[in-house]
């Protein structure tokens, strides 16, 4: 049980194992088939994946789960961004740097007192690095060790390889958590949610941001759509879904964002054209030269910006491709 006292997402026996045979929200096990996909944005299996659909609470999830040992296999050594000192590197890295000022912003306004602040996926830590540069006290959290060096060593930021769940930080060390799409790579993201509870001091605020699966470019592009990334996302959710998650673990939400600068218009552009995502030519070894390397970025640029009427669109009427919510521990 929960916090609250009632059924949420389970932890059951054989999370992340590929036993447990029910919906990890409500354990029930009839689900509809929706589409079968495979990794077409990394390419590190050609192994076949279901989406379906639970046919009680309509849950969107992988099926079958992958075991811990596959899933291992899906995360390139360097599945997450950092600079390189190329002119075209440092191109990127001031791309990057504007479009993540979208999740330092939704997070400096929520701050109270300035709080220390947990980055949990932090990668190379360039969102913490941000905040950093406006003077809050951080911390990165990233199962990859070599992640968490980039951190250390290219940005300066404290970091930790460890689970959240095991971190070495007493209770209430924390003013805010964040968890940027992190929620749906977990078979059983309550672990997580407890263990930020454990952490938040009192009031504390934990930021959250997930792709969402009631949006329009689901509907459109079905299993094209980047941002179901099978088969490293366990389950998709909507809007609602992570609501009653955070309700039933102790968390108020405060505030709802369905647009953010670095994932919608992006994301739009990697569903349409997956051979130019820089960073997926990257970890998959493209041979370019350095114009080659420039063209296709700019070619992937114009996309982004040719998407972004359609993206603005979606999120002003509450069906954005991603989903970033600020909820209070209570």
């Amino acid at each position: 049980m929960t916090k609250s006292g009632k059924a949420g997402l389970r932890d059951l026996p054989g999370s992340h194992s590929g036993s447990r045979k029910g919906c990890p929200r409500c354990d029930h096990e009839s689900f509809q088939v929706l589409f079968t996909a495979s990794d077409r944005l990394y390419r590190t299996t050609t192994r076949q994946f279901q989406l379906v659909e639970c046919e009680q609470c309509r849950l969107i999830r992988l099926h079958p789960r992958p075991s811990a040992k596959e899933l291992r296999r899906f995360y390139p050594e360097n599945y997450w961004w950092t600079a390189d000192g190329s002119a075209v590197g440092r191109l990127e890295g001031l791309y990057r740097r504007f479009v993540l000022g979208d999740h330092v912003r939704f997070v400096w306004s929520g701050l109270a007192e300035r709080a220390p602040v947990l980055d949990v996926g932090c990668g190379g830590g360039s969102f913490l690095a941000a905040l950093q540069r406006r003077g809050i006290r951080v911390v990165g959290l990233d199962a990859s060790p070599r992640a968490a060096r980039v951190a250390w060593r290219e940005n300066a930021v404290p970091s930790v390889c460890a689970a959240l769940e095991r971190a070495p930080f007493p209770p209430e060390s924390f003013g805010a958590i964040t968890l940027f799409h992190v929620l749906e790579h977990c078979d059983s993201p309550q672990v997580l949610l407890e263990a930020a509870h454990r952490l938040l001091s009192p009031g504390g605020r934990l930021y959250v941001q997930v792709p969402n699966v009631a949006c329009w470019q689901f509907l459109l592009l079905g299993r094209r759509w980047s941002g179901l990334d099978v088969p490293r996302h366990l389950i998709d959710f909507r809007t609602e879904d992570v609501e009653e998650l955070l309700a039933n673990f102790g968390f108020r939400v405060l505030r709802r964002k369905f647009f953010s600068w670095r994932d919608n218009p992006a994301g739009l552009a990697t569903s349409l054209f997956p051979q130019l995502e820089p960073m997926a030519r990257r970890v998959r070894g493209v041979r370019e030269s350095i114009p080659g390397r420039l063209l296709r970025n700019l070619l992937y640029l114009g996309v982004v910006a040719a998407a972004l009427p359609f993206t603005a669109l979606e999120a002003a009427v509450g069906a954005g491709s991603t989903v970033m919510l600020e909820a209070a521990k209570q």
